[in-house]
């Protein structure tokens, strides 16, 4: 069994700020989750520095992040995105940059393990956008992983009948609302995945000063591989 999670920082700036990560980091550990998926782990402008800074993660939360290529030393992730993961999974793990079209500059990042692909997202703000970036993830999907996948992330999506077409194929699980954290009304946080995989439990997370930390609730899944 596996413990999977989705969580958007919001450059670690609660609803309006200050920046204080520490406070993300102690969502991140009372979480424990084996795998999770970050969104917004980088500022915006510049040489785009990490707002979550890499040095406490594993001391504050016992996870690593993947080894990301392709962004500046400075960077924690590939468009603000990033996976942490158990220290032995990281062992296993090989993580492949997806480049997705649309309007704004937009990147999945792939984490391959041995029997599972865990696909960390964060579409554009534009359906037109977001069905393109979906079309292009599951066709990279069906090339690069075996048929034990999951995607996790902020879709940017506040409905459940459009954009999401391209995922026909998948189990698609919005726990609940997740966004705006103090209040959530809207289930923009989702993840996808194989139907031939097990899920146990899902649910969001609003404990540990989550309201605070982020202007995006945290999701999680426990599934079972087969």
């Amino acid at each position: 069994m596996l413990k999977l999670a989705s969580y958007n920082l919001h450059k670690c700036r609660g609803i309006t700020g200050p920046h204080a990560p520490l406070r993300n980091l102690a969502v991140i550990r009372a979480l424990d989750p084996d795998i999770i998926a970050l969104q917004e782990v980088d500022f915006r402008y510049g040489a785009r520095p990490e707002a979550l800074p890499r040095k406490l993660i594993q001391s504050e939360t016992g996870l690593v992040p993947a080894a990301i290529t392709g962004t500046t030393d400075s960077s924690l992730g590939w468009h603000g995105q990033t996976i942490l993961m158990r220290p032995h999974l990281a062992e296993q793990a090989v993580l492949r940059r997806l480049p997705l079209p649309g309007l704004e500059p937009r990147g999945a990042v792939a984490l391959r393990l041995p029997g599972l692909t865990v696909i960390g997202v964060h579409l554009g703000l534009a359906r037109s956008s977001r069905r393109a970036q979906l079309t292009r993830i599951t066709a990279q999907a069906s090339r690069i992983a075996e048929d034990h996948i999951v995607l996790m992330g902020d879709f940017n999506e506040w409905r459940d009948d459009r954009g999401l077409e391209s995922l026909a194929g998948f189990r698609v699980i919005a726990p609940g609302p997740s966004y705006p954290a103090p209040l959530p009304r809207l289930r923009l946080d989702r993840m996808a995945m194989s139907r031939n995989l097990d899920l146990l439990d899902s649910g969001v997370f609003n404990e540990a000063g989550a309201r605070e930390a982020s202007d995006h609730l945290p999701i999680w899944a426990m599934i079972k591989l087969p």
